[in-house]
């Protein structure tokens, strides 16, 4: 279910963070359904239980997922309000920092560019974890 790439400059925590954001977009994994223990990732995974636990501690922090104590970790049923909010808060970080781009003589082209390649990497990713 997850790829890790332990020669990656990203902590292998921010991977887990963002595979497992991926799958809750993408509703692989549906509101309300329970991930897996962090015992249990730990062990199939090989990595250190409190990796797992920071991954899901800042999951829970930015409203992907929510724990019961005693019973785990479960996907927020309010993702896609959350989706909205941080599609917003993008579409201003991204106007931002195209003004900035102009401001040091970035094109239309170049953004263009820095866009496709960002999708291919996306795409690229996306294969991997399928």
């Amino acid at each position: 279910m997850f790829e890790l790439d332990v020669r990656s400059r990203t902590p292998i925590y921010e991977q887990l963070v963002e595979q497992i954001k991926g799958l809750i977009v993408r509703q692989v994994l549906k509101p309300d359904e329970q991930l897996p223990s962090v015992r249990l990732l730990s062990k199939e995974l090989t990595v250190n239980p409190n990796t797992i636990q920071k991954s899901y501690r800042e999951l829970e922090r930015e409203g992907y997922i929510y724990s019961v104590k005693g019973k785990g970790s479960f996907v927020a049923p309010h993702y896609e309000e959350l989706n909205e909010l941080l599609k917003n808060e993008m579409a201003e970080k991204l106007r931002n920092f195209f003004i900035e781009g102009f401001y040091i003589g970035w094109t239309e082209e170049d953004i263009l560019t820095i866009y496709y390649e960002a999708k291919e990497e996306l795409r690229k990713g996306a294969e991997v974890n399928d």
